[in-house]
């Protein structure tokens, strides 16, 4: 199998939690220590304040590593159902740019 470079990891909580009350503050700097983790943006459902994020990996171990171990805490923390999704960021590169997405940008 090819090594990947670019991994999107999609996540989501199955808690209803508003965004305003600021879950975020405590995560953001524990994120920053994920080996690999190269950016996260969050997502807070419209009418169901489910939290989650869209996050880009350099590997796949690394999505793998963090999706089985800290994200997993954190859903355990919450009493929080927890779905997460690998996507192949390599494999889009090309159609996504043709769409002015961040983050395939030169």
């Amino acid at each position: 199998m090819t090594q990947l470079s670019r991994v999107f990891l999609y996540a989501e909580f199955q808690v209803s939690v508003p965004f305003s009350e600021g879950v975020w503050r405590e995560a953001n700097p524990a994120m920053h220590t994920v080996p690999g983790l190269r950016s996260k943006t969050w997502l807070s459902g419209i009418n169901t304040n489910s939290v989650g994020g869209f996050y880009e990996f350099d590997s796949v171990q690394n999505a793998r590593a963090y999706a089985t171990g800290m994200l997993s805490d954190f859903a355990k923390a919450a009493n929080a159902s927890l779905t997460v999704k690998l996507f192949d960021g390599d494999v889009v590169a090309e159609a996504s740019k043709g769409m002015g997405s961040p983050y395939f940008a030169n």
